[in-house]
C-alpha cells in the first residue's frame, strides 16, 4: 500500500476586502472634512469684534462662541474611540459631516447670541470626531512602513486651513458680512458629505463596545471643567475664584477617571495605552511642542496687530508662507521619517524651532515686516518636521486594537497642552508687561536720583506751544504720550519674555526627544501570526485521495 504523502501548509485568512486599492479615495474624503472643520474654526477668529457689534454683546460673553467649541471638542474626543467602536466609519463620518453643517447653517442664520452659541455646539460635536477618526483609519489601513506618507498628508488639512483661514476671513468681512463665513463652508461639506456616500468605505471594525457611563460623566466634567479653568485664566487671571475652583474641580473628576478607566472591565478610553513607552514619550513631547506652538502663535498677531497696527489682513499674510510650506513640508516630512525614523527629525525640527523661537524674544518697536515673515516662515519649517511624525512614532507602536484608544489619548492631551501653552503664555506676557510698566514708573519717579524732570517740562512747553494750549494741557498731553510709549515698550518686553519661555519648553522638547527609538515594524502582527491557530485545508494527491493537514 502506497504512502498518501502531503505537505503541511498554513493558510492565513483572507481580509474581508483589500483596502489597499482604496486608501487614495478614503483618505482624501477624510482629509477635506478636516480641512473644513478646522477652516470655520480659524475664520471665526478674526470675526469676534464684528459679532460683538452686532449681538451687543461683550467680549467675555462672545468668547463662548470660541470657548463652548472647544468644550464640547473636549468631551467628544474622549468618547471618540467607544463611538468608533459602535459606528461604522461610514455612519460616523457621515453624521459627523451633517451634523457640522447643520450647525454652520445654523451660525450663518443665528438672529442672536443664544442661536449662534447653539449652532457652534452642534458644529462641535461633529468636528470633534473627525480628526480621531481619520487618524484611527489610517492606522488601519497603513502599515507602520509608509505610515508616515500618510500622517503627512493629514499636515495638509491641518496647515493650511489655519494658513488661508485669516486672511480669507479679513476679506469677506471687509467687503461682506460675517455670516459668508459659515456659508462658505457649506458647499465643500456637502460635497464632502456626498463623496463619502458614493466612495468611502467601512474601515474600522465595529465591536460593540459596552457604554461606560461613570467614565463618561467623569471625563465630560473633568475635561469640560479644566478646558473653562484654563480658557478663562487668561482674561481673569490664575488668582480667579472661577478659575480655580473649576480647574480644581477639573483635575478632581479626571484623576477619577482615570482610576474607573483602569479598573473598568470595559473602559470608555483605555488608558492602558501609556503602558508603551514610545506613546507615552511621544505624547509627552507632543504636548511640550503643542503648548510652544500654539501659545506663540497667539503672541505674534498681538505684536503685529496690537503694538505694530498692522491690519488683520497683512498679520494674515505675514503668517501666510509660513503655514503654506508647513502644510507642503508635512508629507515630505512624512516620508523622511518612513526612511529614517524619528531622531533626526525630530533633532533638526525643534533645533530650528529653538533657535527661531528665541530670536522671537528680542522683538523691538522697529522690528521690520520682512524680518517678521521670515522668521515665522523658518519656524514654521522647523515645526513642520515634528508637528505629525512625532505623535506617528508613538501610534505605530500601538496594537492596531488599540489605535482608536491611542489616537483618543493622544488628542485629548494634546488639546489640553494646547489649552495650557496658550493661557500660560498670555499670563506671562500680561505679568511681564504689568512688571515693565511698574519698573519704568519706578524710572520715572520724583524719588529717583537718576530721574530729571525737566525733560518732561520742555516737552510739556513744546506741545503747548505748537496745540496753542496752556503749560498745563502740554504736559498733561506729554504724560500721556509717555504713558502710552512705556506701555507699548513694557508689552513688547512682555511678549519677548513670554518667547523665552516657549524657547525653554522648545529645548525640554528637544532634550526629552533623545530617548526616542525607532519602533520595530510589525512585531506584533508577527506574534500574533505566531499565535494563531492556522486553518486546515485539503490537499489531493495524484491518485485523487484527499488529506486535511
Amino acid at each position: 500500500m502506497s504512502e498518501t504523502k502531503a505537505l503541511v501548509v498554513y493558510k492565513e485568512k483572507e481580509p474581508e476586502e483589500d483596502m489597499t486599492k482604496h486608501r487614495g479615495t478614503v483618505l482624501l474624503v477624510l482629509i477635506l472634512g478636516a480641512f473644513v472643520t478646522i477652516l470655520n474654526q480659524t475664520l471665526l477668529n478674526v470675526a469676534l469684534p464684528h459679532l460683538m457689534n452686532d449681538f451687543n454683546a461683550s467680549a467675555d460673553t462672545i468668547q463662548w462662541l470660541s470657548t463652548g467649541y472647544m468644550l464640547i471638542n473636549g468631551i467628544i474626543i474622549p468618547i471618540s474611540a467607544f463611538l468608533i467602536g459602535t459606528f461604522t466609519t461610514r455612519q460616523l463620518f457621515i453624521s459627523a459631516m451633517i451634523s457640522f453643517t447643520v450647525g454652520s447653517l445654523i451660525c450663518g442664520m443665528a438672529p442672536n447670541f443664544t442661536i449662534m452659541m447653539i449652532g457652534r455646539i452642534v458644529q462641535g460635536a461633529g468636528a470633534g470626531i473627525i480628526m480621531p477618526l481619520m487618524m484611527t483609519v489610517i492606522l488601519n489601513i497603513y502599515p507602520p512602513q509608509v505610515r508616515g506618507r500618510a500622517m503627512g498628508m493629514i499636515g495638509i488639512a491641518m496647515f493650511f486651513a489655519p494658513a488661508i483661514g485669516p486672511t480669507l476671513s479679513g476679506w469677506i468681512i471687509e467687503h461682506w458680512t460675517w455670516r459668508i463665513l459659515f456659508y462658505v463652508a457649506m458647499p465643500i461639506a456637502i460635497l464632502d458629505i456626498i463623496f463619502a456616500f458614493l466612495v468611502l468605505k467601512n474601515v474600522t471594525k465595529v465591536t460593540k463596545p459596552v457604554f461606560d457611563f461613570l467614565g463618561f460623566v467623569t471625563s465630560t466634567i473633568g475635561f469640560g471643567s479644566l478646558l473653562y479653568g484654563i480658557s478663562e485664566a487668561g482674561s481673569k487671571g490664575w488668582g480667579s475664584v472661577t478659575v480655580v475652583s473649576t480647574i480644581v474641580i477639573g483635575i478632581v473628576f479626571i484623576a477619577l477617571f482615570i482610576v474607573r478607566e483602569l479598573t473598568a472591565k470595559n473602559p470608555l478610553l483605555n488608558l492602558r495605552v501609556f503602558k508603551y513607552n514610545m506613546f507615552s514619550l511621544s505624547t509627552v513631547v507632543s504636548c511640550i511642542v503643542n503648548m510652544a506652538m500654539f501659545g506663540a502663535s497667539i503672541l505674534v498677531p498681538i505684536y503685529v496687530q496690537n503694538i505694530r497696527g498692522y491690519s488683520p489682513i497683512e498679520a494674515g499674510l505675514l503668517m501666510l508662507p509660513g503655514a503654506l510650506l508647513m502644510g507642503v513640508m508635512s508629507p515630505i516630512s512624512g516620508a523622511l521619517f518612513d526612511r529614517f525614523g524619528i531622531k533626526p527629525l525630530a533633532f533638526i525640527g525643534l533645533t530650528i524651532t529653538a533657535i527661531t523661537t528665541w530670536q522671537f524674544a528680542h522683538l523691538n518697536a522697529d522690528t521690520t515686516y520682512s524680518t517678521l515673515m521670515w522668521l515665522y516662515t523658518i519656524r514654521m519649517f522647523g515645526m513642520s518636521f515634528i508637528a505629525m511624525t512625532i505623535m506617528t512614532t508613538g501610534l505605530n507602536q500601538l496594537p492596531r486594537e488599540l489605535a482608536s484608544h491611542g489616537t483618543a489619548a493622544s488628542n485629548t492631551a494634546r488639546q489640553i497642552a494646547s489649552s495650557i501653552g496658550t493661557a500660560v503664555l498670555v499670563t506671562i506676557m500680561t505679568n511681564r508687561t504689568t512688571y515693565h510698566v511698574g519698573q519704568y514708573a519706578n524710572d520715572l519717579s520724583l524719588s529717583n536720583p537718576n530721574y530729571n524732570p525737566s525733560g518732561l517740562e520742555s516737552m510739556g512747553a513744546a506741545f503747548a506751544q505748537q496745540m496753542g494750549q496752556s503749560l498745563a494741557a502740554g504736559k498733561a498731553y506729554a504724560s500721556q504720550m509717555l504713558y502710552g510709549l512705556v506701555t507699548k515698550q513694557s508689552t513688547i518686553q512682555g511678549i519677548n519674555d513670554a518667547f523665552v519661555v516657549a524657547t525653554g519648553l522648545t529645548i525640554i522638547a528637544l532634550v526629552v526627544s533623545f530617548f526616542f527609538r525607532r519602533v520595530a515594524h510589525g512585531k506584533s502582527a508577527k506574534k500574533k501570526l505566531a499565535e494563531k491557530p492556522a486553518e486546515p485545508i485539503e490537499l489531493t494527491d495524484s491518485r485523487g485521495q484527499t488529506a486535511r493537514v
